[in-house]
């Protein structure tokens, strides 16, 4: 890294937003990301405003052998989104959304939330298929894959994503559809932040209204293993419009909660219906009928409202460590691991995630995106979450010994859910054939490697 420093007066004069130095009005603000775990402090942090300011940023970054980190949302677990003695280019103030009602489809800016996205699209009753909460930034969930409520109707984000505006590691500004750089646009629909800036993104949207029934239905955790063996066969018959997934954890303090079973292990069943709230109460029903439920916060409800139901509980500044995979199915073998685990979990804010995928996404041919595994029915995320580093090492280690002991049932892992787990972890995120395609991309766009601070597809085979 060279001495960067009496460059910077020259490079604040080039670009439209803030350069911070440590020490500065804004520097650690800026740098804190979602994930509490990390604390790094970056060389300096350009808050760009506009594809030209990315643009400079990363030629700056290069003249200077400066380190890359990308921040968008910054929400993803693996803290990449921040670094030691680099650049931290932090897209955040780019928020601006535009909706083309009559084409459904949404431009957004690279440092946008999901928030920002539904409140443009719903003012219109559109909704882009994304993900669960309205905190997470749009660009790292998207170039991972990204799905959501809707997207066993509509498809996973990158199924919608119609053009990027990216700054390749040349500072080059490129664009990438299905008709212009479409090796590129092959390879961002998946392959993370590896291949250049994304800076603005072009979705088509989905006419859902602004008004759908939703809501969890609760469970006693005593009767989670006969429960699960109930969910995996009655879920695989819901229609795409059904999107019925399964959180094992403490039970929040919520109004449809009786009190004694707050801070007690539950099983929340969220789901959302894209239809006739009539048809979806009878598709719920027998989901209530199993067993004893303890609670129901079924109902009508504005989608904006729902997309930020979850947010409390996964709010900035937590200590996270996530370790996931795609499950080939929900066999009684692995259900009698979840329930052992689950029943050990090690605070109260820590959860077992297991949402049922299928739908639109799994009949799109698995090499047409680099996003292979969409033939997997179910998905485990164990969301390990806690607030003091006096716990890291009981609520890792819980984490780790979860995740072996459910290897058996896996088949590959989604690249967004991936914490710090090494270069042959990544490579499960892709099939061979993907990974191949992946390696000689990267080549091509950015064979040096500068974009690294990410779930990292390496120029060298």
């Amino acid at each position: 890294m060279k001495n960067f420093t009496e460059s910077v007066p020259g490079f604040r004069k080039l670009v439209a937003g803030s350069v911070l130095l440590p020490g500065d009005p804004g520097y650690d603000e800026s740098r804190a990301i979602w994930n509490g775990m990390f604390d790094k402090k970056p060389a300096l942090i350009a808050r760009c405003t506009s594809t030209e300011d990315v643009s400079k940023a990363v030629i700056f970054a290069r003249e200077h052998q400066l380190p890359i980190a990308v921040k968008g949302g910054g929400h993803n677990s693996a803290g990449n989104a921040v670094c030691d003695d680099g650049m931290m280019i932090d897209l955040s103030l780019m928020q601006g959304v535009e909706v083309d009602a009559d084409r459904q489809r949404a431009k957004v800016e690279g440092g946008c939330l999901l928030g920002a996205v539904d409140e443009a699209t719903q003012e219109h009753g559109l909704a882009v298929s994304a993900g669960i909460v309205s905190h997470t930034g749009v660009g790292g969930l998207t170039l991972g894959g990204g799905f959501g409520w809707i997207s066993r109707k509509y498809g996973l984000t990158i199924d919608n994503l119609l053009s990027v505006e990216l700054v390749t590691a040349k500072g080059k500004v490129v664009f990438a559809s299905a008709t212009e750089n479409k090796d590129l646009f092959w390879a961002v629909r998946g392959g993370g932040g590896n291949f250049g800036i994304a800076t603005t993104f072009e979705f088509q949207a989905a006419a859902i209204g602004t008004e759908l029934y939703t809501g969890p239905v609760v469970k006693r955790f005593e009767d989670t293993a006969d429960y699960i063996r109930f969910h995996r066969e009655y879920v695989r018959k819901m229609p795409d419009e059904m999107t019925i997934w399964m959180v094992v954890r403490h039970a929040p303090p919520l109004p449809f909660i009786p009190e004694e079973y707050h801070g007690k292990l539950v099983v929340l069943i969220p789901f959302v219906w894209l239809g006739d709230p009539e048809e979806g109460e009878k598709l719920i029903q027998p989901i209530r009928d199993f067993g004893e439920t303890v609670g129901d916060g079924s109902g009508v409800k504005p989608w904006k409202d729902w997309q930020s139901a979850f947010d409390g509980l996964v709010s900035h500044g937590a200590r996270n460590y996530w370790k996931s995979h795609h499950l080939k199915d929900l066999s009684d073998e692995c259900i009698e691991v979840i329930t052992t685990y689950a029943a050990k979990m090690p605070h109260e804010e820590c959860e077992v995630f297991i949402p049922h995928m299928e739908g639109a996404p799994s009949r799109i041919d698995p090499v047409s995106t680099a996003f292979p595994h969409r033939n997997t029915p179910f998905l485990l995320n164990l969301h390990t979450r806690w607030q003091d580093a006096s716990d890291d090492d009981r609520c890792i280690r819980w984490a780790r010994e979860f995740h072996d002991a459910t290897r058996p049932f896996s088949q590959g892992v989604y690249v967004n859910f991936l914490s710090e787990e090494g270069d042959a972890r990544v490579r499960e995120a892709y099939t061979e054939e993907v990974w191949k395609r992946l390696v000689k991309i990267k080549q091509r766009w950015d064979p040096e490697n500068t974009f690294r601070m990410n779930q990292n597809i390496s120029p060298t085979p």
